[in-house]
């Protein structure tokens, strides 16, 4: 049978909002990962059958096919081209899916996937903003099965702790928990391995050590009468991330050395309006293709697009919160739309290492209602 796997993975530090990668181009951001993927697996370049990264909002500096821009930005090849995918907050899980798929087919060897944001430079939702209409009111199809009720993100985190029963301290608890273990994780240089330094920024900027329960229950929610603050969502960041997808052929054929095997792939989708809920959905549809059960799954990583999108999950499928974002999440370190499917990705690879652990799960949520579903396997 046909094999996927991961050959390396790396990533830049995340940076916060007008912090230390504001002002880099998306182009040379992706550059600066492909190039260092390639440099530590010494690939050849001219090997590699496409390049596919994941981009949100691809307008401006993030526009016309950012996966072939950054490949040349990187000054390879000519020959190898590249495309770029939105599904949303999981665009670059996405784009690992489909090199793998590639992989798996037959149709490729060797893949470059991953995905990259600068929110600092385009911001979230530039795509949907005027002079351009919002991508639901103008459908008569739309309307005629969802109404004109408010779709946001915002709404539907608040939505899903109203459905689930979720508190506001209990989401600040986990919130706190959500910098410190990131903090922990960055004293003890788990990172390290993972992270290509950009420049001067050489650690993720969005860990915050003053962070306490008291500073978290002073904040206003985000919506009147809501639960959410910006203490329990993810922060807006700045980043890239790439991986290495190759056929055992390939593996062979280079004398590369594979870090994982993709074990699953899916994606499933839930409703568009609570938006945030697909990947309790998602999680079991893909432990059941799979044959497994969560137990068998040794860490898992779930980006925290807001706390109480974790807390639901963790509700409805069981999973121990002592295995999940073992290094932090998203609230703590950031979430570059585009690019943090496979920062997940990457930072899952090293944890599974470091913990001895056969196998990891990585899902996130999407606009639309959502969510992909990655199990590797550690070798």
């Amino acid at each position: 049978m046909p094999e996927a796997f991961i050959i390396d993975a790396v990533r830049t530090p995340v940076g916060r909002r007008g912090g230390g990668l504001a002002g880099a181009h998306p182009a040379d951001l992706g550059a600066h990962v492909i190039t260092a993927l390639l440099a530590r697996t010494q690939a050849d370049p001219l090997c590699v059958d496409d390049v596919v990264l994941g981009c949100v909002d691809t307008v401006g500096p993030q526009a016309g096919d950012i996966a072939r821009t950054a490949w040349l930005a990187a000054g390879l090849p000519e020959a190898v081209p590249g495309v770029t995918v939105d599904r949303q907050c999981g665009s670059s899980q996405q784009a690992v899916h489909f090199a793998a798929q590639a992989v798996l087919s037959g149709t490729a060897d060797l893949v470059v996937a991953g995905g990259v944001q600068n929110m600092s430079m385009v911001p979230i939702g530039a795509a949907m903003s005027p002079p351009y209409p919002d991508p639901f009111s103008g459908s008569a199809g739309w309307r005629a099965r969802y109404g004109t009720g408010e779709i946001s993100q915002f709404r539907a985190a608040d939505l899903i702790a109203d459905k689930w029963g979720i508190g506001r301290a209990e989401m600040e608890c986990y919130a706190l928990a959500s910098h410190h273990r990131a903090l922990a994780a960055i004293d003890r240089g788990a990172f390290q391995a993972e992270i290509v330094p950009y420049g001067e920024v050489g650690q993720d900027e969005g860990p915050r050590r003053d962070t306490t329960l008291e500073k978290m229950a002073a904040l206003r929610p985000l919506r009147e009468g809501g639960r959410i603050t910006a203490a329990l969502a993810s922060q807006i960041s700045d980043g890239a991330a790439a991986l290495l997808i190759a056929s055992g052929r390939a593996v062979r054929e280079h004398g590369l050395r594979p870090r994982a095997r993709i074990a699953h792939l899916s994606a499933r989708g839930d409703d568009p309006v609570l938006m945030l809920t697909a990947p309790i959905a998602a999680t079991a549809h893909a432990l059941r293709r799979a044959g497994m059960g969560m137990d068998e799954i040794d860490l898992i990583e779930i980006n925290e697009a807001f706390a109480s999108v974790v807390l639901a999950w963790q509700r409805e499928t069981g999973a121990d919160l002592a295995r999940v974002n073992v290094c932090g999440g998203a609230i703590a370190l950031g979430h570059p739309l585009g690019a943090t499917g496979a920062r997940l990705l990457t930072t899952l690879l090293g944890s599974l290492e470091r913990a001895g652990g056969r196998y990891g799960l990585l899902t996130m949520c999407e606009g639309g209602g959502q969510a992909n579903v990655t199990i590797i396997e550690r070798v």
